[in-house]
């Protein structure tokens, strides 16, 4: 093997000319430093050799070498940063050859089959995309970020993998796809390349250091010799990523095409899971644990419903590439981790706050609770807005508080309401987590006593209903809501030991996933949440999750997906016998005190 790969290929002299281009902007830069210095030099020399003896030249020799002694000074310290600070890493988890022979393997032999150096290491991300990193900079092995092969000098770039790819994909199809991405091993061992990357990335490292305290004034300079090499590096990657191409086109070139269309559709899938499904559950304190075995789910109820992925069940049957992982389950926990630390911002370890939840618990310990938090979080607007408390029509006791809590948590329970059992479950195979659509909830129903007085979903209808249709009163509770969870997200934000701390790259989360709400479109999601407290309690419904949608409601094991027009038609129009009537077909009491947490 050659080690390097072939300049020859296309793109690589497109790409080491860009490169080349780069690293004269380097020299321009370097030489406009040691301009004044050259001034300096020969004003001295012309000095001691008595050609310059008359005024005003040692007043101007004086100058120009005090100008560059300054000049020298601040470029020498400029030329340190760039040198010195740390690149951008992305958050991985590691990837050991031990923990994944075969992976390695498989990576190896593409490597070979296409004669460039193999990659260092392998590392999974929590995204659907795969890249190459290199990891050698020597501040990475001050800092521990990189203390494997990959760090020492000279090591070839590390393989970042998507982990939904190794769950949804077939061995054959991840080696299609790694196919290119390996490719990109050779040209990047080019040294004119290797070297120009090597100065971008320690422009952009510097532009970081210029945003600390003190060390603005790098930022400028450091910003222009981007912007002057910006187009000639955009074109050097794009050259790279041609020879890559092509080298990689005789490796399983006709599979690569399929490939492709599983990956849009591991997107797409993958997105659903973390907006609908795992933002809810980061939201209450838990992170599902296993992300990676829940977007096959995902994708095959995804299958199931679109046409345009009719067929792609079929491959279910064929080997997973997570089956060259050693112990799938503590990889996917790992990158459900990093996936809730990187998109909402979670603690980077598990906490009494921050526990891990299972898919056969989720619908109980995820929707249920958010479903009554949020009722909670209606009523206590209510409360604010001095609106009457609802009385059930039978015999009832004094009003208790309107957000009073639910029961209390058995012997072994966690923080958040799960047990220390429910939070030791193991990890369930690939194979069986593509189940059915929607999880029920199991015990979840348990009814309010008759009697008791508290907070009623018809206290809620009846300060919404408005004949006029004005919208005053959704208006006022609407601005209430939102100013009350923004003040609990700044709590929240407030309370993490290192809020206010993180900086550039270490700054989480880096793909924040809080899609803008307005405050009609919460305070719908706060009625409906309590319409849903008012199924569970009083009409036998349980709370569920669909794997695309998120939380749902369950009548009789069948998702109810009739309620969301009836509410905006409360909330938007002030009317409320849609929703009304739709109570009533369902045995739901609306007069019944429900059950908060």
């Amino acid at each position: 093997m050659s080690g390097t790969g072939s300049i020859k290929a296309a793109g690589v002299p497109s790409a080491r000319s860009r490169a080349l281009a780069v690293l004269r902007v380097r020299s321009r830069a370097l030489a406009v430093g040691l301009l004044p210095a050259a001034f300096a030099v020969v004003l001295v020399a012309a000095r001691m050799t008595g050609r310059l003896s008359a005024d005003p030249w040692p007043v101007v020799t004086l100058v120009v070498c005090v100008v560059a002694a300054v000049v020298l000074l601040v470029g020498g310290v400029f030329a340190a940063v760039v040198l010195r600070a740390s690149p951008a890493v992305t958050p991985t988890v590691p990837l050991s050859e031990a923990a994944a022979p075969d992976l390695y393997r498989l990576v190896r032999d593409l490597a070979d089959r296409m004669d460039v150096p193999p990659p260092s290491a392998i590392a999974l991300t929590p995204d659907c995309d795969s890249w190459l990193e290199d990891r050698t900079h020597a501040a990475h092995r001050r800092s521990a970020i990189s203390a494997g092969p990959e760090s020492e000098q000279g090591a070839a770039p590390v393989l970042v993998i998507g982990s939904p790819f190794l769950w949804w994909m077939r061995v054959a199809e991840l080696r299609a796809v790694l196919a290119p991405v390996v490719a990109g091993t050779g040209p990047s061992a080019h040294p004119d390349i290797a070297d120009a990357r090597g100065f971008v990335r320690g422009l952009d490292a510097a532009v970081d250091v210029g945003n600390r305290r003190g060390l603005g004034w790098i930022g400028a300079p450091a910003r222009l010799l981007l912007r002057l090499c910006r187009t000639d590096a955009t074109e050097m990657e794009r050259g790279v990523a041609a020879a890559a191409s092509e080298r990689a086109q005789g490796v399983d070139y006709g599979l690569r095409i399929v490939a492709q269309e599983q990956v849009g559709l591991a997107y797409a899938g993958w997105d659903r899971l973390l907006t609908r499904v795992a933002l809810p559950a980061w939201r209450m304190g838990r992170w599902p644990a296993h992300l990676d075995a829940g977007v096959v789910s995902a994708l095959t109820e995804l299958s199931r419903r679109d046409r345009l992925a009719e067929g792609f069940t079929s491959r279910l049957g064929e080997r997973p590439a997570c089956d060259l992982l050693e112990q799938p389950g503590a990889v996917d926990e790992a990158t459900s981790l990093l996936a809730a630390r990187l998109f909402h911002g979670g603690p980077a370890e598990p906490g009494p706050d921050w526990s891990p939840v299972d898919w056969a618990a989720y619908p109980e310990e995820v929707v249920d609770r958010k479903w009554r938090a949020e009722a909670a979080r209606l009523h206590a607007a209510l409360d604010a807005l001095a609106v009457p408390a609802g009385r059930p029509a039978g015999p009832a006791g004094p009003a208790a508080a309107p957000t009073g809590l639910a029961g209390s948590a058995g012997p072994g329970a966690l923080p958040g309401g799960t047990s220390a059992a429910q939070a030791s479950q193991g990890s369930p195979s690939p194979s069986a987590a593509a189940g059915p659509a929607t999880i029920e909830a199991t015990g979840s129903a348990r009814p309010a006593v008759d009697g008791f007085a508290g907070p009623t979903l018809e206290r809620v209808l009846g300060y919404l209903t408005d004949p006029a249709g004005a919208g005053a009163a959704s208006e006022a509770l609407a601005g209430r809501l939102s100013g009350d969870l923004a003040r609990e997200e700044r709590a929240a934000g407030a309370a993490q030991p290192s809020a206010g701390k993180a900086r550039g790259a270490d700054a989480v989360p880096l793909f924040p996933l809080q899609p803008p709400r307005s405050g009609r479109d919460l305070l719908a999601d706060h009625v409906t949440a309590m319409v849903c407290c008012a199924a569970v309690d009083s009409a036998g419904a349980a709370p569920g999750l669909d794997w695309l949608d998120g939380p749902v409601l369950l009548i009789g094991g069948d998702r109810r997906s009739d309620l969301a027009p009836r509410v905006l038609c409360l909330v938007e129009d002030g009317n409320p016998e849609p929703l009304r009537d739709w109570l009533a077909d369902l045995g739901v009491r609306p007069e019944k005190p429900v059950r908060l947490v």
